[in-house]
């Protein structure tokens, strides 16, 4: 088998084997096909796309490419979710404790964030104690006793993907659907779970800008996951403006605990409940989506989930009692109003852009080796579609400096005030095939 005729097969539009698919993937990662070579095979994707068992077999060749994480010691139907990315997604700090109130094992492997905010881990590392360097036998003992454990990426996961991404990122092909669909389906089917719900987001502060993008990857990815033998599904969300109202790692900390209490933002409750249902009906514990939902309120309104959020910080070492006292997560020296130059009705609020004045006060990684500001964020006191009186605030500024001046300018420059709009639809469509 020689790669430069694989490469013109798929130049050509036809289709590879699962045998030459393995082929390419095994010789890239043993570094015996060389940078070039998978390029131009990778623009060959890009622009003759992969049909849906071209997609599947890629995606487990990359699985196979490294270790595989066995979660069968851990007993009934493991769950997990993926979002595309976003500005102040706090839906993993919601959904995990209150899918594992129900009593559905919640296996989550997050990693560290580079851009406008920490990731998951960095957010629940802004609890006092709290720690993600557990074992594999300390992590099935948890979710079997607890039904919820979060551990931090492994190191040879899928070295394939990692490979293959840096390639993609170099050579214009990172907009691939199959190169996207399977480098995110191949993390998260060799992380164990039997089954996945994927938050695939659409607008301005998200990798996909329209809503038909996003159905096709949507789509890309619940196929691959259903014909490898998990049960998937997706949302399809809105990311036009940021989620929820906090940017930041201890604000959207606090955020987290307020949702679970009932009170947190409305939008970040409803795309919670849109994905915990799908996570429950998958786990087996409903018949339906809607009465998986009205299982899912009735937890957050009995006080389980609160309580399951609590209990979940204790077992990894974190100080449980921020949940009834958050004034003990970290704060910012310094809270600055923005206030609204002119009175009218929210426009549009750029997200990304929003996300990079989060950034710029330390609330995100510019670089890998850049230090996380855990207190500092945004607090968005207006939405899109809020009506605001000249001189109200449109958003606080958590700063740990006095002069945030270039902050201040991009908020401005980000935030569109006229005399009517309306709020985005949050959730574009479910997928289920």
């Amino acid at each position: 088998m020689r790669m430069v005729d694989l490469i013109e097969k798929k130049r050509d539009g036809q289709e590879l084997s699962t045998k030459e698919i393995n082929f390419i993937i095994e010789g890239y990662t043993r570094d015996e096909i060389p940078d070039y070579q998978v390029s131009a095979l990778a623009m060959a994707i890009f622009f003759k796309d992969m049909s849906e068992r071209e997609r599947a077999d890629l995606t487990m060749a990359m699985v196979h490419s490294g270790d595989t994480i066995d979660l069968s010691a851990i007993e009934g139907v493991k769950v997990d979710k993926h979002s595309t990315g976003g500005v102040g997604d706090t839906t993993t700090l919601v959904l995990a404790p209150l899918v594992a109130a129900l009593d559905i094992p919640v296996v989550k492997m997050s990693g560290r964030g580079l851009g406008h905010t920490g990731g998951t881990i960095d957010k629940l590392e802004a609890i006092s104690g709290f720690h993600v360097e557990i074992g594999k036998e300390e992590f099935v003992k948890l979710v079997n006793e607890h039904k919820i454990a979060i551990v931090g990426q492994s190191g040879n996961l899928t070295p394939a993907d990692k490979k293959l991404y840096a390639l993609r990122d170099v050579t214009a092909t990172v907009d691939s659907i199959p190169l996207i669909a399977s480098s995110i389906m191949s993390k998260k089917i060799a992380a164990g779970a039997d089954a996945i719900v994927l938050d695939v987001k659409t607008g301005a502060g998200a990798f996909m800008k329209t809503v038909e993008d996003a159905g096709e990857l949507a789509h890309a990815m619940v196929s691959i996951g259903n014909n490898v033998g998990r049960r998937t599904m997706a949302v399809i969300s809105d990311m036009s403006q940021p989620l929820g109202a906090a940017i930041g790692n201890a604000l959207e900390v606090r955020e987290a605990i307020a949702t679970l209490r009932g009170s947190g933002p409305k939008d970040l409750e409803e795309l919670c409940l849109a994905l915990g249902c799908q996570m429950v009906f998958l786990a087996g514990k409903a018949a339906s989506l809607e009465e998986a939902e009205e299982k899912l309120r009735e937890a957050i309104r009995s006080g389980k989930a609160l309580d399951k959020f609590k209990e979940f910080i204790a077992n990894q070492g974190g100080d449980a009692s921020i949940v009834d006292d958050p004034g003990k997560l970290p704060t910012a020296a310094y809270q600055i109003e923005v206030p609204a130059k002119s009175a009218g009705v929210v426009a549009s609020i750029v997200a990304d852009e929003i996300g990079t004045a989060a950034m710029l006060l330390g609330a995100g990684r510019a670089t890998k080796d850049s230090e996380i500001d855990l207190a500092v964020g945004l607090m968005l006191n207006k939405k899109i579609g809020d009506k605001v009186a000249k001189g109200e605030s449109l958003v606080t500024i958590h700063a740990n400096r006095e002069n945030v001046a270039e902050v201040i300018e991009k908020i401005y420059a980000n935030i569109t005030i006229a005399e009517q709009a309306a709020a985005p639809t949050l959730i574009h469509g479910i997928v289920t095939e």
